[in-house]
Formats: C-alpha cells, sequence, structure tokens
C-alpha cells in the first residue's frame, strides 16, 4: 500500500486521516495471470492500482473482417490504474475485458468507497481530478496515434513508453495494439535491431 500512498503524494499532499480511511477501504488482491477483472456484460465495481503486473483491456471486434477478433486497447503495469470507464462511472455493464498478463498484486476499492472518500475527505476530490485528467490525457495520446502515426510510429511510439514491454506480454497483444498483424511486427522489431 506505500506504493500507492506514495504515487498519490504525488499528485496532492495527503493528510494522516486520509492515510487512514485508505486504509480502512483499501482491498488487496494477489491473483494468477490469466485472471479476468472484468468480462462483457459485468458491470466494473472496482478501481484497481497495480503495485506489480502488467494488465491489458481488450473487446472482441464484431462485424466485417475483423469478426470475433481479439483487439487490444491498452496495457498497464507498476504504478498504473486501471478500470473500464465507461461501466465504471455510467453504472452499467462493461463492454470489454481486462486480463492479467501476469500475476499481479492489486490494491482496489469499489465504486460507493471512492464516492465516500470523495464526501469525507475534500483533498481527495483533488487528487481524484489530477488522476483523471493525466488518464483521459493518455487515453486521448493513445487514440491520437493509432489514427495518426503510421505503424513504425506507432511501435516507436509503445517501445519508448513501455521499454520492456516484449519481455512481458505476447507479441500477439502487441501487434493487436498497434493494429498491425504479428508478421508485420517482426519486420519493426528487426529493423529496429
Amino acid at each position: 500500500m506505500n506504493q500507492l500512498l506514495t504515487l498519490i503524494n504525488t499528485f496532492w499532499p495527503i493528510s494522516t486521516d486520509l492515510k487512514e480511511g485508505l486504509g480502512k477501504l483499501l482491498h488487496r488482491d494477489v491473483l494468477p495471470r490469466k485472471h479476468w477483472l472484468l468480462q462483457p456484460g459485468q458491470r466494473s465495481d472496482r478501481i484497481y492500482f497495480i503495485e506489480k503486473g502488467v494488465v491489458r483491456g481488450y473487446y472482441i471486434k464484431m462485424g466485417g473482417q475483423g469478426d470475433g477478433k481479439e483487439v487490444t486497447s491498452w496495457f498497464m503495469r507498476e504504478n498504473d490504474f486501471i478500470i473500464s470507464i465507461v461501466s465504471f462511472y455510467s453504472r452499467q455493464p462493461a463492454q470489454e475485458y481486462i486480463e492479467l498478463l501476469e500475476d499481479c498484486i492489486l490494491w482496489s476499492i469499489t465504486y460507493d468507497q471512492l464516492q465516500q472518500l470523495y464526501r469525507d475527505f475534500p483533498e481527495f476530490n483533488a487528487i481524484g481530478r489530477l488522476l483523471t485528467e493525466k488518464y483521459y490525457v493518455l487515453s486521448e495520446g493513445r487514440t491520437q496515434n493509432l489514427r495518426m502515426q503510421a505503424a513504425p510510429e506507432r511501435y516507436q511510439q509503445l517501445v519508448t513508453d513501455f521499454p520492456a514491454i516484449f519481455q512481458r506480454v505476447p507479441l500477439k497483444y502487441i501487434a493487436s495494439h498497434l493494429g498491425i498483424s504479428p508478421e508485420t511486427l517482426s519486420r519493426l522489431r528487426g529493423q529496429r535491431n
């Protein structure tokens, strides 16, 4: 939990009362790789912090030539927060999967606990806003890169952002995330080595 508190403290100073409040609410899970935190049709009720491990979000593309194909939306690792944003905040069923790619140590709170923290600790509203802004910008950046950059630039950006990705994530998921075939990914890797 200290890793999480240290990260939060970089956004906004944490009071002793807030630390104690978080300590009472945070739930620690040690889960195996290939475990799903969320599947389509389930409602996302927890926001997670990754102490250890790598997690991916993905969906199944329906219609057209990609019918039934997995498309990886994102990867998150240590010191990241994970959430199914639309499902969590709208309280509606999710349309995506969240899968652990490694054995993970996660800390989480529920939607209701998050709302309680906002009510009980005014400084937590600032922390929540700053974290939301950070991840919204990250999400928009990923979306823009996928739309506006060619495959070599998308590849280079991913390697810059997550240098150890090839040691931690299967190639098929990386290719899916970049919107390229595994063969194209192999060619790109060969050109960079």
